[in-house]
């Protein structure tokens, strides 16, 4: 039975969905989420305006319970729940949320802090002052009424709007596939911005602008972006920042602290101080003593209370930077005009307003003209029957009843029947000589009104100098002062790093394989001598007090440079080992830190040198290795290799106008010197310039940079050999030479050199072998010897091990 009924259909799914979500869509777009372009409210905002008003809730009368408005909105117009509808009323009663709030409401009706207001049957409502303006004149068919939801009732379809309510108090809302956000305006900008355009229809965006700046919000505070504000009241969209009114005291006791007097738009008070408290409990930035909400009923005032002698901009900076202090704010001007959602820009909004005011006041002038059209032809039938009362009395007198007088007025002196109703309606009082005059007055009144009437109905400039006149009532009597200031420009917020964190000595370590680690300065001195926690084969590449606010720039033999403030290494007891970088950044298996360095700042204006085992050697420029975006998850590039066994031998930092002789030393005893001068600045990503000149099966065993005369050459073989020589045996030629012989060459088990360095007269210098064992050396027992030595054995290879690195220490005088 079912499949032979004519009501039921077959239809894909898909077509359904479709037809009923685009019919939901349509609904919500038009009916709930966005404003209209010419009373800038949404319907729940209209139909509470105008339910107000029908029940008579006007500011000029007592409030009354919110439940019975919110009740009458519900019962009449607006079927949906009345939490939604309470919702609408009380946003329409905040200051902090409306330039200029369309509804009075006693009692709790929220606060800045996200408090919800109190229930509708505690609160008492009525319409505000200036809601007059947006209903006056409806009553006069000056706008299209429609039925309501069950058909019993009329609502409007927009509201006079006698202001432009749309630009004044703004927009927020969210719609299938669109929403809005217009922020609040000056009534006295707008409506100047108004009567120019009006003055001047083809006025541009520019003329406009010199008169409405931005936007002005109820909450003040400081707009930036010239750019962005122009864009949005050209495109209905632009980004701009707003930030907060604030100001730095100074206090006793060598303190200040920052007043905040106003905050960005709709920013929840009560979170910002929350945030604030929670970064100086988290100790996120120092400095920052204790934060307080000293807001009360004479304004909004939160305090920052700062430490002694500590940099107030800087925290500033940074709390605008990390939180609600300054935010970020989107224009995304859409409304609905013609029935459908637009984007607008500043000058359409304007002129769809003008449009309306048109319409409205054409419509009003049309019905008063109706009203005293008829009104003046009663008014000339009673001066009519005042003439000939004796024979209008003599006739009602000889009538039957009502209806025969009025028949008999209208038959015997040609009157209408709107004229003889009003007649035989005539009080007896009325048939004295004042009254006459006071008709005669009436009827001219009432002739001149027509006159008037009728010029603005046919005359359209008429008609624009009553938009005009009407508008300047309006802004003398509600317009108020700016208070959200703009600055063209938008502030770069810097922030210091020494505001984020507290200034500490500490122990830092850096180790060939990679594990880095702070340690407090009573950590490492708890710690036994050598109990760094490195594993046995590891070793430390960098280890020395240091301060927080420093900077770490780390080396690898591969050609990358990983740099860290010092405050961001973790912190653990000497004793741990620390974590790797590899957790943060990618490294090679077989990739080791090379060198590691600590700066003070990151203006230093000196070079590193560096060496590769493909013999290239080159200077690069500090400031072209400075941090990027990305440094924590990504190593920078500070030496190209060509091939994948390459390795980058050494890496010495020279301060600004620094110089020295670099000695470069190959396996087969070739060593040449010259001057650090030769060596080109060059970019990172560059391979740099020929080291020596090497023969075909030669290749690079070390090199170093000496600044001072008196330093030796220490020279190890692989056989065990060491020798020491004065920096003058080798002499000072150029760049890319292939140098002199510095060993003995021996036709059988020939030496080759396996390291090499330079050591000053203060330290003692060891060798590690690759089984792990430090042999000593005794400078003083080895004399210094000439290029043609091959030194003395003070190590077995096949019982020591290979000899893989030296190590110097300070002797202690």
């Amino acid at each position: 039975m079912a499949k032979n009924s004519p009501k039921i259909q077959d239809l894909p799914l898909e077509k359904i969905m479709g037809d009923r979500f685009e019919r939901y869509s349509k609904s919500i777009i038009q009916e709930r989420a966005l404003p209209d372009i010419r009373d800038g409210l949404k319907p729940v905002q209209r139909r509470i305006l105008y339910s107000m008003f029908v029940d008579g809730n006007t500011f000029d009368k007592g409030f009354r319970k919110s439940a019975k408005g919110v009740g009458n909105v519900m019962g009449n117009f607006h079927p949906h729940g009345d939490s939604s509808i309470y919702e609408a009323m009380v946003r329409l009663s905040q200051d902090w949320k409306l330039r200029d709030p369309l509804i009075e409401m006693h009692g709790n009706n929220g606060s800045m802090d996200g408090d919800p207001p109190a229930a509708m049957r505690y609160t008492e409502a009525r319409l505000s002052k200036i809601s007059t303006e947006m209903l006056r004149d409806i009553n006069k068919a000056t706008v299209d009424m429609e039925w309501n939801f069950d058909d019993t009732e009329k609502e409007p379809k927009v509201l006079p709007a006698r202001f432009p309510n749309l630009l004044v108090n703004g927009a927020t809302g969210i719609s299938a596939g669109y929403a809005t956000e217009i922020p609040p305006h000056n009534l006295g900008e707008v409506i100047d911005a108004t009567i120019k355009l009006i003055d001047k229809p083809s006025a541009t965006l520019d003329d406009l602008m010199e008169i409405v700046k931005g936007p002005d919000f109820p909450t003040g505070g400081i707009l930036q972006g010239a750019e962005g504000i122009r864009e949005a009241y050209q495109t209905g969209r632009g980004k701009v920042y707003l930030r907060s009114k604030t100001s730095i005291q100074e206090i006793r006791g060598h303190k200040s602290q920052i007043v905040i007097t106003e905050i960005p738009y709709e920013v929840n008070k009560a979170l910002l101080v929350k945030k604030m408290d929670e970064m100086r409990v988290l100790k996120k930035v120092d400095g920052i003593a204790e934060v307080r909400d000293e807001s009360d009923r004479q304004g909004l005032s939160i305090v920052v209370e700062l430490k002694r002698d500590v940099d107030a901009q800087g925290i500033l900076n940074y709390l605008f930077k990390n939180t609600d202090l300054q935010i970020s704010y989107n224009f995304n001007m859409v409304a609905i005009a013609d029935m459908r959602p637009q984007q607008v820009g500043l000058v359409q909004i304007l002129t769809e307003y003008v449009k309306h005011q048109e319409d409205v006041v054409l419509r009003r002038s049309k019905f008063d003209m109706e009203k005293a059209k008829k009104r003046l032809h009663i008014v000339e039938g009673l001066i009519k029957a005042l003439s000939i009362l004796d024979k209008v009395i003599k006739t009602i007198r000889g009538s039957k009843n009502k209806s025969d007088a009025k028949n008999n007025l209208v038959k015997e002196y040609q009157f209408s029947e709107d004229q003889a109703e009003a007649i035989v309606s005539l009080q007896l009082y009325r048939l004295t000589n004042t009254d006459v005059t006071e008709l005669q007055k009436e009827d001219k009144e009432l002739t001149d009104q027509i006159k008037s009437l009728d010029t603005i109905i046919n005359d359209h400039g008429t008609l624009m100098k009553v938009i005009k006149k009407e508008l300047r009532q309006v802004r003398d009597t509600y317009a108020d002062d700016r208070r959200t200031k703009i600055e063209a420009k938008i502030a770069d917020i810097e922030v210091d790093t020494s505001v984020l964190v507290a200034s500490e000595d500490v122990r830092l370590l850096v180790s060939h394989d990679g594990y880095v680690k702070r340690s407090s300065l009573r950590s490492y001195q708890a710690s036994d001598a050598g109990d760094n926690g490195l594993k046995d084969e590891d070793y430390p590449i960098l280890d020395q007090e240091v301060n927080t606010l420093d900077h770490l720039f780390i080396f690898t033999d591969n050609g990358n440079m990983i740099y860290r403030q010092i405050f961001e290494v973790d912190d653990n007891r000497w004793k741990d080992t620390g974590s790797h970088l590899s957790q943060e950044i990618g490294l090679a298996n077989d990739e080791s830190i090379l060198k590691a360095f600590v700066f003070k700042n990151l203006e230093e204006k000196g070079t590193f040198l560096i060496g590769t085992s493909e013999n290239y050697i080159k200077q690069v420029a500090f400031s072209d290795l400075l941090p990027g975006r990305t440094y924590k998850s990504r190593a920078s590039r500070y030496s190209k290799l060509k091939t994948d066994d390459a390795k980058v031998m050494d890496v010495y930092y020279i301060p600004e106008d620094g110089n020295g002789q670099i000695y470069v030393f190959t396996e087969h005893s070739y060593a040449s010197a010259f001057p650090l001068s030769e060596v080109p600045v060059v970019g990172s990503k560059a391979v740099g310039v020929k080291f020596v000149s090497l023969k075909d099966d030669d290749k690079l065993a070390g090199y170093f940079l000496s600044t001072d005369e008196s330093d030796k050459i220490a020279l190890l073989t692989q056989r065990g050999s060491y020798k020491q020589m004065k920096l003058s045996e080798i002499p000072s030629t150029s760049r890319a030479r292939r140098g002199v012989l510095t060993l003995r060459e021996l036709k059988r088990a020939p030496h080759r050199v396996s390291l090499v360095t330079n050591i000053s007269g203060d330290e003692q210098l060891s060798v590690v072998t690759d089984t792990n064992q430090e042999i000593s050396l005794d400078e003083s027992s080895h004399q210094n010897a000439d290029r043609y030595s091959n030194g003395s054995f003070v190590m077995d290879p096949e019982t020591d091990g290979n000899p893989i690195r030296f190590v110097k220490n300070v002797i202690e005088k």
